[in-house]
């Protein structure tokens, strides 16, 4: 099954919190947001709102594009690791002696280099 962006979000923004050695409780009294949601943003039950997402990283003191940069890494890497050589999704390679093979024709958008973040 694929990666959800609000799993992914969720997932990078707990690596940040715990990588500070920081509690929910810590986090959710800085950022103004209940202990009982924030736990939800992060297992990705719930989809943070712009405005929520910036709350949240500015109490863990990162900037919201190192955590989209982060999540668009960790889609990236998801989708990637399930493909081949030829870019055919694993999935549709174990079917190749069917007579229809689809092709997986997902757009991937590369993250923002440091140039291009500087840049802007």
């Amino acid at each position: 099954m694929a990666l959800l962006l609000r799993e992914a979000i969720g997932d990078s923004l707990r690596r940040t919190r715990v990588s500070q050695s920081r509690t929910l409780r810590e986090v959710s009294n800085s950022a103004r947001v209940s202990l009982g949601y924030l736990s939800e943003v992060e297992r990705g039950r719930k989809e943070a709102s712009s405005e929520l997402l910036a709350a949240i990283c500015d109490a863990l003191e990162v900037p919201l594009s190192d955590v989209l940069v982060d999540v668009s890494e960790s889609l990236s890497d998801r989708s990637s690791a399930g493909r081949t050589a030829d870019g055919a999704s694993a999935e549709v390679s174990a079917r190749a002696g069917s007579t229809t093979i689809a092709r997986d024709t997902r757009v991937v958008i590369p993250a923002p280099t440091a140039q291009a973040l500087a840049a802007a």
